[in-house]
């Protein structure tokens, strides 16, 4: 990745919770130091402006409720002449020779299908800052929003996304049997590079 680096900031520890794959992953996206601590990627304006859409007087954000959640109810962006939409399909935890990894480990497929969706955007110079909505596919919603919702939260977090993408969870069968999630991403981009 040459477009994200972690600073130094420190926003959290990994404890006991965190798997050893997961770790791996999080090192790989530059958001865990070798003492454990879960660092911030430097600070970065996203290339197009973008404003949440509201309406605070019949429903709050999704990150204002008791039990919060990572996204904003909307974004608006406008397109102008030398802007790009980018539109990443459904992304999981696969390897580079395709084959599934981390079978069975909800939250390390989680923390790969990030990887590999920031190394797209990363291919076009983009990063989530880009990004103005995600489509979140799990296939069992029931057993594994709250890890997923945890670890969004967390990415986004280290990520200093501010406003949140637009966001959709939904319970679906993915393409494997053995993959537990997939993530669909649109971004809007000020040039795509080439």
């Amino acid at each position: 990745m040459s477009v994200i680096k972690a600073n130094k900031t420190v926003i959290g520890r990994v404890d006991e919770r965190f798997s050893a794959a997961e770790r791996y992953e999080m090192e790989k996206l530059g958001l865990l130091d070798v003492d454990g601590s879960i660092l911030a990627w430097e600070p970065r304006a996203p290339q197009v402006d973008r404003f949440a859409i509201e309406a605070r007087g019949v429903l709050n954000e999704a990150y204002d409720y008791a039990l919060p959640s990572s996204f904003t109810r909307g974004l608006s962006v406008e397109i102008k002449s030398g802007q790009s939409v980018l539109w990443l399909s459904g992304t999981s935890a696969v390897d580079e020779a395709g084959a599934t990894v981390y079978a069975g480990d909800f939250r390390a497929q989680t923390w790969r299908t990030y990887r590999n969706l920031t190394e797209l955007l990363d291919s076009r110079g983009a990063t989530w800052h880009d990004i103005v909505r995600t489509s979140c596919y799990l296939r069992d919603i029931e057993r594994d929003y709250d890890d997923f919702n945890r670890i969004r939260t967390l990415f986004f977090r280290c990520a200093g996304l501010d406003p949140l993408p637009a966001s959709t969870g939904i319970q679906a069968r993915l393409c494997r049997s053995d993959l537990l999630i997939e993530i669909e991403a649109f971004a809007v981009v000020a040039e795509a590079a080439g």
